[in-house]
């Protein structure tokens, strides 16, 4: 959600600034701005929409200086309003800021500015924020140096403050610092050569540099000219730590494909071979894993296993869930990481839990994971971002190595957590009564996902032409059983996020106990339907939602045969082990979301009201 960039350097300062911003899109927004510092003043300029808009607003009246902040906004405090775009200049116009996350009491603070005669023009929490700093920064003893003063008023300012932030300030009284923030919020501190970038996504700086530093919560960095100090809220020092981004900006492009999802929807063989590299034993009998920080004793001691995620990345836990516990016969729940921390669940003493995060930033699974290591459990997390909150803070993990993803709709990154948590329950699995045959097996199936994944790609034109005939419905039901029901849920939701169609998902049997009410012509049914000990039973569920009307798009392995009619359209994947069937399936759920969501004209990149990482509970 929302994005930051600030910039100081020799170079003009808007032109990098916007194109950082362009690199944020994805995260998902609704309004953008700058704010340069030149000659005395702010120049700010902002505006409802995309980012492309101020681009072209700047382009027609360009903004010098070679220092100041960028932004883009998804609105939390305010309506989507010129007024409640960053960046906000305090009262006197002295002090800029922009600002993720929320301040849960600025409303307090409000009040107590407003007894101080202070006014407001935005319903923002970040304007009350700005002019705390600007009333903190009058009443700070004047120094020699201007910028130690609007450090210190900056961190006067937060502990004042309850909730989150990730903060770039900057002051006419101090021009040539610019001050940085983070607590609970991403940010990341960009290393040039004669310049320096904060943002709140690597995405935004890779263009500048491959050196970066991520900030910590707590910390505060103060930018000087072409140099930075850190500390902490209780004025401590603190030792950069220069990390080296191990991708470059063209791997973030879009290349010739019409968006980040399609390219990524392709993108899955080779993510897929990435995730996996490096990781079988030596007689490819069993999986290996280098970041767990547990041993192997210590991981078979473990009774039951906790998956924690939101979204997609749930889903991924719900089939990593029924793999576990099928190949590895241990209990294993799964739960929303966003209800989990206000639950008082009790819990067994030897139970290890996973996080899943594909930006290792989402804040209800960093709080989730917290209240886990709070009450004395390991927490592993599987995670594709380096140095992330998520990866920097669980006790082991491991990295999907799946490369940027850009689109809002997660695509190769779920498919990496369904392989990484197929991979987990065969390494499991052979540490308790999994035989080196069976173990033989499930590695060889794992390695030709990329294969099938490719086989099963090439059926994009069939699955366009399904899609463009049932775009014109409003409403959709995703069926399936086991391990496929969280991939129903998936295909569900992949719909809903990028088309804007009302979609379901259960398991297929669970269709006669109330959802067979909304079939009618105008409601199609999603079926997968592979063959397997339950085909038979969704047959049954099929022929339910027939006798009533429903049309029925079947997706089935190419072993099964189904009845003759009895589904309107149908997609054959190839037939596979059970443990990476989910991959497969998930592949054909993923090219016709995107093609109803094409065929309707929609966003596809940037759905509306969605954001790629949800750093704001």
């Amino acid at each position: 959600m929302c994005g930051i960039v600030g910039y100081v350097g020799n170079l003009k300062a808007a032109p990098i600034i916007l194109d950082g911003l362009k690199r944020l899109e994805y995260r998902g927004y609704d309004s953008a701005g700058v704010a340069i510092m030149a000659d005395g003043e702010f120049n700010v300029a902002k505006q409802i929409g995309r980012v492309a808009g101020l681009q072209k607003t700047v382009a027609q009246k360009p903004i010098e200086g070679t220092r100041g902040i960028g932004h883009t906004r998804w609105a939390t405090h305010g309506g989507v309003t010129r007024e409640n775009s960053h960046p906000h200049l305090s009262n006197n116009g002295r002090i800029a800021i922009i600002h993720n996350g929320v301040i849960e009491n600025y409303a307090t603070i409000k009040k107590l500015l407003e007894s101080k005669d202070f006014t407001f023009v935005s319903e923002t929490d970040t304007e009350v924020l700005c002019n705390l700093i600007s009333y903190h920064f009058d009443k700070e003893p004047e120094t020699d140096e201007a910028g130690s003063r609007l450090l210190a008023s900056v961190r006067r300012s937060l502990m004042h403050v309850q909730g989150t932030y990730g903060i770039c300030v900057l002051s006419l009284d101090a021009p040539d610092e610019l001050i940085a923030a983070r607590q609970g919020s991403p940010l990341i501190l960009g290393v040039g050569p004669e310049e320096l970038v904060i943002a709140s996504d690597v995405a935004a700086l890779v263009s500048r540099t491959q050196n970066v530093v991520y900030l910590k919560d707590g910390e505060l960095v103060r930018i000087k000219g072409t140099t930075f100090q850190i500390s902490t809220m209780d004025e401590a020092g603190v030792s950069p730590v220069i990390d080296q981004v191990t991708w470059t900006v063209e791997d973030a492009d879009m290349g010739d494909y019409e968006h980040y999802m399609l390219k990524e929807i392709f993108e899955q063989p080779a993510a897929l071979e990435n995730a996996m590299r490096g990781r079988f034993s030596a007689d490819n009998s069993t999986a290996k894993f280098g970041g767990l920080n547990l041993t192997a004793n210590e991981l078979r001691g473990m009774g039951r296993f906790m998956f924690c995620a939101c979204g997609t990345a749930l889903h991924a836990g719900m089939v990593t869930e029924h793999l576990i516990e099928r190949f590895a016969r241990v209990p294993v729940e799964c739960d929303h990481a966003s209800e989990f921390r206000y639950r008082n669940t009790p819990l067994f003493t030897n139970t290890l839990f996973f996080v899943i995060s594909q930006s290792g930033e989402t804040i209800d699974t960093l709080a989730a994971m917290r209240e886990a290591q709070r009450k004395g459990f390991k927490v592993l997390a599987i995670n594709n971002v380096v140095g992330s909150s998520v990866a920097r803070e669980a006790d082991g993990g491991i990295y999907q190595h799946v490369g940027p993803e850009i689109g809002v709709a997660s695509t190769k990154a779920f498919t990496s957590q369904l392989l990484i948590g197929a991979m987990l329950a065969l390494y499991i699995g052979r540490m308790r009564d999994m035989s080196v045959r069976d173990g033989t097996e499930y590695v060889t199936a794992l390695k030709g996902v990329p294969d099938l994944v490719r086989e099963t790609l090439k059926t994009a034109d069939h699955i366009k032409g399904i899609a463009e005939r049932y775009s014109r419905f409003n409403d959709m039901l995703f069926l399936g059983r086991l391990e496929l029901f969280p991939i129903a849920l998936e295909g569900a939701l992949k719909l809903k996020e990028i088309s804007y169609i009302h979609a379901e998902a259960y398991p297929a049997a669970e269709i006669k106990h109330g959802p067979i009410a909304l079939i009618d012509p105008e409601c199609p049914s999603v079926f997968l339907v592979p063959q397997n000990e339950l085909f038979n039973k969704v047959i049954s569920s099929m022929q339910e939602i027939k006798a009533r009307g429903g049309p029925i798009i079947a997706i089935t392995t190419s072993d099964a045969e189904l009845p003759e009619g009895l589904a309107d359209e149908v997609i054959v994947i190839p037939a596979c082990h059970e443990a990476i069937l989910p991959i497969i399936a998930t592949i054909p759920m993923q090219l016709f979301s995107y093609y109803v969501a094409v065929t309707r004209g929609c966003d596809v990149d940037k759905p509306r009201n969605l954001a790629k990482s949800v750093t704001v509970e």
